[in-house]
């Protein structure tokens, strides 16, 4: 029984630790997988994982090796950081797989990329023929990103020569699962009389809304608990 409320404990505190490493690390880390995250990730993970069910290792040497590892690879960002060599060596650097619409077999073999995997790379992209493909790189955290050649390009506004003056806000968030975000509304200097008056316009009471944005073209939209939806395309089994 003590050695079951001793893995308890330490599965707990191993969690705290990881969500401590991660907060320290960085969202860089968690979103891209380059070669230095890579080997972080692996070694935390298996630390953290002994720390949680392996009693006959002392609970302080597990922390003090996290604690240790972390640190390598936090000093390691930010010498990376100010380092562009040693930021190449750490996190790889892109490597071009495809130029002027020519695939570049040297390249493709030092990454041990077969043409199966760039087909399905491209795939991913919604190029089904490499033929519409000017340049396509393999970037340091194993993603394809992809120039295609200008007949393919999609057409921008500027391109058909339609021009707006109108600007885009970033949208703020007013009301989730029926509450109102009081913070957003003091940092964007809004009052809550507003999108109640707004609310009153609509017919509608606080509790009857799951969610509220004000969205980039400041326009508010809102979804209610109610959808009033009959027959829905497709429900969760």
């Amino acid at each position: 029984m003590v050695e079951i409320f001793e893995v308890i404990i330490r599965t707990i505190i191993a969690f705290v630790l990881l969500i401590s490493v991660a907060h320290l690390l960085g969202k860089q880390a968690i979103a891209q997988m380059t070669y230095h995250d890579f080997i972080a990730s692996i070694t935390i993970g298996s630390i953290a994982g002994n720390l949680a069910f392996n009693t006959s290792i002392h609970f302080s040497h597990y922390v003090m090796a996290l604690f240790i590892f972390s640190m390598i690879i936090f000093l390691a960002t930010l010498v990376s950081l100010k380092n562009r060599n040693l930021r190449a060596l750490l996190n790889g650097e892109p490597t071009v797989v495809i130029q002027d619409g020519k695939i570049l077999e040297e390249n493709m073999k030092k990454l041990k990329f077969t043409i199966d995997s760039l087909n399905q790379a491209l795939r991913k992209k919604d190029i089904f023929d490499i033929n519409e493909v000017e340049y396509a790189l393999i970037e340091a955290d194993g993603h394809i990103s992809v120039l295609k050649k200008p007949l393919y390009r999609n057409s921008t506004k500027r391109d058909v020569g339609i021009f707006s003056h109108m600007e885009s806000a970033f949208p703020i968030e007013l009301i989730m699962d029926g509450q109102i975000i009081d913070k957003n509304f003091s940092q964007n200097q809004l009052t809550k009389s507003w999108i109640s008056t707004e609310l009153e316009q609509r017919g509608l009471v606080l509790s009857d809304v799951s969610y509220c944005v004000l969205g980039t073209n400041r326009q508010l939209y809102f979804d209610l608990y109610k959808d009033k939806i009959t027959s829905p395309i497709d429900t969760e089994a």
